[in-house]
């Protein structure tokens, strides 16, 4: 783990990290997060009678459109040509909720660890909206990094 915040310079200034020596690597990432809601909620997911529709599809967009602009809302992320990327919904009863997983790759001089995390977020914040009307008291956590690899660090697992 590196000794010092690679966004700071030596005299503590915000800055971009300059990748331009870094070598091109095929760099992937993969996060996850929950969306924790009533039983009964779920079974209306499940059921397919969401009032908005099919929420699995909405929010997997949502999680694509989210990590395509990871660079636009995160102030200090490389704008990414992003080679591939999943997003995967998953119910589990005993949460009760919602699991998403999010896969990122590129081929480039920086990870792709952000994107992936934007993505779940994106994702799960896509969900509590579609199903807030019906449980306004769902929470999200568990947002993570769950595994990296590429790069100078080469692979990384939670």
């Amino acid at each position: 783990m590196s000794e010092q915040l690679t966004h700071l310079t030596s005299n503590g200034e915000v800055h971009m990290v300059d990748v331009g020596a870094k070598a091109v690597t095929k760099r992937t990432a993969t996060a996850s997060g929950e969306l924790l809601m009533q039983a009964a909620t779920l079974d209306l997911v499940l059921s397919g009678s969401s009032p908005k529709g099919d929420v699995f599809a909405v929010a997997r967009i949502a999680g694509i459109q989210g990590a395509k602009k990871t660079a636009e809302l995160i102030p200090l992320c490389h704008p990414l040509p992003l080679s591939g990327l999943t997003v995967e919904i998953k119910p589990e009863q005993a949460l009760p909720g919602l699991r998403v997983e999010a896969t990122c790759s590129t081929t480039g001089q920086t990870g792709v660890e952000m994107e992936a995390i934007t993505a779940v977020s994106t994702a799960l914040i896509t969900l509590y909206d579609m199903l807030k009307s019906v449980d306004p008291g769902m929470s999200i956590r568990q947002i993570q990094l769950l595994e990296k690899d590429g790069g100078r660090h080469g692979h990384w697992k939670r």
